[in-house]
């Protein structure tokens, strides 16, 4: 109960991120895969099931996979609960994932420090939330102080690298999931 991997998959929504990220028309899918506009529209809006067939076909018109596609795919549920179990040790350091499954959204839990050397780069825009302890930020050349329940929002393609300055330090870090075209490209600098 919970666990989204008992419910369907709903691939419509990956359909139309992977077709406009491509910027394409639902016209255009249509004369590349010999399906319907109507049946494609369908898919989309996740009024009809494709075949895997069906599914194969929309995919080598977005120039991706079918298992792509799925794995790309939104649960039919909409409420999953990651609990916090107690049971496994609490060996240091440990990332936590807080979102299962392959949604628009990630977050995951970092637990004590880990390497202070590596240097992040995401696609899309971030959330750094200090849950407990405190960390040390450098983004942008400047450094950041951040102390519990301090945020620091980053916007995509921003290199940054943190550190824990507490033992116990618990980082949560939220973010729009790298297969999501949220953001267009940026010019690096």
């Amino acid at each position: 109960m919970g666990d989204h991997k008992e419910q369907p998959l709903r691939v419509g929504a990956a359909v139309r991120r992977r077709r406009r990220a491509l910027e394409l028309t639902l016209a255009v899918v249509a004369a590349r895969s010999g399906l319907s506009v109507p049946f494609l529209s369908q898919i989309e809006n996740d009024r009809a099931r494709p075949s895997t067939s069906s599914l194969e076909k929309v995919a080598d018109a977005l120039r991706t996979t079918a298992v792509e596609l799925l794995a790309a795919a939104d649960p039919a549920c909409s409420v999953d609960v990651v609990r916090a179990d107690g049971t496994e040790p609490q060996l240091q350091p440990r990332t936590r994932s807080l979102v299962r499954g392959h949604h628009q959204m990630h977050a995951s839990e970092f637990t004590g420090d880990h390497d202070a050397g590596r240097e992040f780069q995401y696609r899309n825009d971030q959330l750094m939330y200090v849950a407990d302890g405190a960390v040390e930020i450098e983004a942008e050349g400047r450094a950041y102080r951040l102390g519990r329940g301090d945020t620091l929002y980053l916007t995509g393609g921003v290199r940054h690298r943190w550190r824990a300055t507490e033992s116990d330090t618990r980082l949560v870090v939220v973010a729009v999931a790298d297969h999501i075209e949220a953001v267009r490209d940026r010019p690096r600098r």
